[in-house]
């Protein structure tokens, strides 16, 4: 099953990336050459380098070889999404082009007139039989000068010109050729649409792309949502928690990036923060200096950690260790009580293969459940543990929003909850599109964010 599954996945990966390289190289081009060449090794290197930050990322190969792919090979995953996108909206645009260029040429072309072609016939032949073929018969021109005129030397001597040995090639029925001013053949009117539609969709996808990628680098903006809970004391009003999660510290998202989310965060005054998994995309021996600047966090109670699925494939034991001498208290299936209400977070999902799985009887079997409980769990998914168990709020991640637009359409599919807030019966479940970025440092359509959560109670 895993291999037909690939073959169809490499089969749709190649006929994708043909189709693209046909209509902005092939059908740009008047015939094989250097741009067509240049094309193909564009988007077959573009490949290379992403399928290579893919596998350099996942096995832990020296990071100075996950920088140097990391930029260009994950780029080039976003570029290749909307170039595809484009051309397949240029699909639309063609025919339509096609037609209003055909239209004018039609409107600039000089009206057809009629004009007689005589029929040749003999020298000398009687008037009747030249009356009857419409014209007067062809005759030397020595026989057609008016009287009197003598002859000429150029019209006696002077050969035929000879007939061109190159004839022009004639252009396809209704894709006419024109000329340019210097009088050199035209593209036609297919090889322009073809070239119109092409640059379009090229400057549309490298436009998105880039400020996609602007949006990221710049740093997470804030967010900010109240929620109401009708176990929360009057005293606990205004309460304020700053949400951040998926941050995905990597080779491209480094110690700067760190620092934005922090002074962000920071500058919000919470009362608490919860960083609620995805923290990295690597070792702490890699990432260990960029994720330094977490120490900085500033919450009247403190900063709590859980792990998301991210940290499983780049060693959660190691990075449950470094957020604790960092400052930050991890919840492993584990359970705090603030003045106003509990706080518990349980291990993500991925953890079960390592046998750190979540355990929600651990984190919340024993609590006193007169008292509001806020969870801190990576994913949507979890939400139904959490209903069962009598949690209030639950704060998750592990979606981005859908990253890259139209993705939000597959984490539909996989997540009860993409973005925002939404209520489970008497649980409410607030998701967060995350501070970072996974894979392309990009996001499109799913801004990041960091949400200050502000507790409202029922009983104020």
């Amino acid at each position: 099953m895993i291999i037909v599954f690939a073959l169809l996945a490499l089969t749709v990966l190649v006929t994708a990336n043909w189709y693209l390289w046909r209509r902005l190289f092939r059908d740009t081009t008047a015939g094989p050459g250097r741009t067509r060449r240049v094309g193909a090794a564009v988007i077959g290197g573009g490949w290379v380098l992403a399928i290579g930050a893919l596998v350099a990322e996942r096995t832990g190969a020296p990071f100075w070889l996950q920088r140097v792919l990391a930029w260009p090979g994950f780029l080039w995953l976003a570029l290749s999404i909307y170039l595809l996108l484009a051309v397949v909206a240029g699909e639309v645009v063609r025919p339509l082009l096609g037609r209003l260029l055909e239209r004018r040429d039609r409107r600039r072309e000089p009206p057809l007139t009629a004009v007689p072609h005589p029929e040749r016939v003999p020298a000398g032949a009687p008037a009747e039989e030249r009356q009857e073929t419409g014209g007067e018969a062809l005759r030397p021109p020595q026989e057609t000068r008016k009287a009197g005129a003598a002859p000429s030397d150029d019209a006696t001597t002077a050969p035929a010109p000879a007939p061109s040995s190159a004839a022009p090639t004639p252009a396809p029925p209704g894709d006419p050729v024109s000329t340019t001013p210097a009088g050199g053949p035209a593209p036609s009117r297919r090889l322009f649409v073809s070239r119109v539609v092409a640059g379009a969709a090229a400057a549309a996808a490298v436009g998105t792309v880039g400020y996609g990628t602007y949006g990221v680098l710049r740093g997470p903006r804030v967010k900010r949502v109240t929620v109401p809970l009708a176990k929360l004391p009057r005293a606990a009003q205004g309460y304020r928690i700053a949400v951040v999660s998926d941050i995905h510290l990597s080779p491209v998202l480094g110690r700067g990036f760190a620092q934005k989310v922090v002074d962000t965060i920071n500058s919000t005054q919470p009362d608490l923060i919860a960083v609620v998994g995805d923290l990295v995309d690597g070792s702490v021996k890699d990432l260990g200096p960029a994720a330094a600047p977490l120490a900085q966090l500033r919450a009247r109670h403190g900063s709590y950690f859980v792990t998301g699925n991210h940290e499983y494939f780049s060693g959660a034991e190691q990075w449950v260790e470094e957020v604790r001498r960092l400052g930050l208290r991890p919840l492993e299936n584990d359970r705090t009580e603030l003045p106003w209400f509990d706080l518990a977070g349980v291990n993500d999902i991925a953890g079960e293969s390592e046998g750190q799985g979540p355990d929600f009887a651990r984190a919340l079997g024993d609590r006193d459940t007169a008292r509001a409980c806020v969870l801190l769990a990576h994913q949507p998914v979890q939400i139904h543990d959490a209903v069962d168990h009598g949690v209030d709020l639950q704060l998750s991640g592990h979606t981005h929003g859908g990253q890259l637009w139209p993705g939000n359409l597959v984490a539909e599919a996989a997540n009860p909850t993409v973005a925002g807030l939404e209520r489970y019966g008497d649980t409410q479940l607030y998701v967060s599109r995350g501070a970072g970025a996974w894979g392309p440092p990009t996001r499109v359509g799913a801004p990041s964010d960091i949400t200050v959560i502000e507790l409202a109670s029922k009983q104020a």
